[in-house]
């Protein structure tokens, strides 16, 4: 994997990111640039779908880094984030070296606890050296763990190091490029909040929606394209439970694409919503007169801008 520079100036990062498809807007690319150039973490928040993991993967591609990705849970602790002990290897060790009869207690506790027998998880990796450079670590949805960890993480991210305990503490040569992300099912913490950059990803407009559509899915109809991002930013305004992100719209076009729609109609839209929306009230009620309704009023507005 060749590396690539980091970029000079917010102009040439939003030309990195568009040379691996992620049509950035100004305002991320500035705070992106500013995470990488100052060395801080770049905190990602906003609804689910709108692209902030995305961003993380798309920086590792483009900058020639390894992605290092820690997906967070309820109940995440060091031992699955930083790293756990292989205690069925370490057992196997003992035996041998008991029925071997060789060495005292001291040096097969010594040998045990070597770091052949560490298991590194995410956390641990990216703080390893790396000859492609510092690798891009993702802590995907912070959100979802609990204050604990949060804590735990504040430590790491202030001196990028761990302590081992029988080993003793692994600290970063080169600082990874963190990237947090955060749904917001809760608030995380100001602690957290103020070691990183804070973005606010929301949803593209028309214009850079449909020119990441038709980045995303090539072989789209002209036609269909313009119909589907209307589409969905109408339906955005919809009281909805969950209304659809951007990864949604994507998915949406490529499956009206596999079934050779050029355009919508009612009949294709309302056959296919189980691909734009994820809850069957969402669903449920937008019935045939209200998708029809909606379609009209897209139809109606893209004449109007022709």
């Amino acid at each position: 994997m060749s590396v690539t520079p980091l970029p000079t100036s917010i102009d040439a990062t939003v030309d990195l990111l568009g040379k691996a498809g992620y049509i950035a807007d100004r305002s991320l690319a500035t705070v992106l640039y500013l995470a990488l150039k100052m060395g801080r973490p770049i905190f990602l928040e906003g609804e689910a779908g709108v692209g902030k993991t995305e961003i993380a993967k798309v920086l590792a591609a483009s900058l020639g880094r390894k992605l290092i990705r820690l997906q967070c849970y309820e109940g995440l602790d060091v031992s699955a984030a930083v790293y756990e002990w292989n205690y069925g290897a370490q057992m196997i060790a003992i035996r041998l070296a008991e029925a071997e009869g060789g060495g005292d207690r001291e040096r097969i506790e010594h040998d045990v606890f070597s770091e052949r027998f560490l298991i590194k998880r995410p956390l641990l990796q990216a703080l390893e050296p790396d000859p492609d450079g510092a690798p891009v670590l993702l802590i995907d949805e912070i959100d979802r763990t609990d204050e604990a960890f949060e804590a735990f993480l504040l430590e790491v991210l202030a001196d990028f190091q761990v302590t081992v305990p029988e080993l003793g503490t692994v600290k970063a040569p080169h600082p990874p490029i963190v990237v947090v992300t955060s749904n917001r099912t809760r608030e995380v913490h100001d602690a957290l909040k103020r070691r990183c950059l804070y973005h606010w990803v929301g949803y593209p407009d028309a214009a850079r929606e449909l020119k990441i559509l038709r980045t995303k899915v090539p072989g789209i109809a002209k036609k269909l394209s313009e119909q589907v991002v209307a589409f969905v930013q109408r339906l955005r305004k919809e009281d909805l439970f969950k209304v659809p992100g951007v990864a949604e719209t994507l998915d949406w076009a490529g499956a009206l694409t596999e079934l050779d729609a050029v355009a919508l109609d009612p009949a294709t839209v309302s056959d296919t919503l189980g691909v734009l929306l994820k809850y069957q009230d969402d669903i449920a009620r937008l019935d045939t007169s209200k998708v029809k309704a909606l379609l009209d009023e897209v139809k109606t507005e893209l004449r109007a801008a022709e």
